[in-house]
């Protein structure tokens, strides 16, 4: 069952970090275009599709890959609803000077940090878990 209360959440992070480089691109153009490519997430903008594509296929894109990526997915199974972590995860590594991308999938949520920072955004994000850490920065 999906969890709601941030505490909860926190204490539950249980942060893994995905071996592959990832990619955010644009393109314009059809979506069926691109299925082929097997993107991790798609976005529509109204100036094109946002793809997230492993590092090999952007090249074979023939994407920028001078920006990559590493996921690193919270297994927490965290609620649509839930308030805060996204918030809580993205201002530990802010303050550090780690940029996060944060997608929310129905199951999990996922922060994309650049490649070079990854092992720093992991350790950050796995002293989250700490109590009491998480109830000092909640304000408890």
């Amino acid at each position: 069952m999906a969890i709601l209360d941030l505490a909860t959440l926190l204490e539950n992070l249980q942060p893994v970090l995905d071996p592959k480089e990832y990619v955010f691109c644009t393109v314009n153009g059809d979506l069926n275009n691109y299925l082929s490519l097997e993107p991790l997430a798609i976005f529509v903008e109204e100036e094109g599709l946002t793809l997230i594509l492993a590092k090999p296929q952007a090249q074979s894109l023939g994407a920028c890959t001078e920006s990559t990526f590493k996921r690193i997915t919270l297994s927490v199974y965290s609620s649509l609803e839930a308030v805060g972590l996204t918030a809580v995860v993205a201002g530990a590594l802010a303050k550090e000077g780690i940029s996060a991308n944060v997608i929310a999938a129905y199951h999990h949520d996922h922060v994309f940090v650049p490649m070079n920072k990854a092992d720093e955004a992991m350790q950050i994000i796995s002293t989250l878990s700490n109590a009491s850490f998480s109830l000092h920065f909640l304000g408890d």
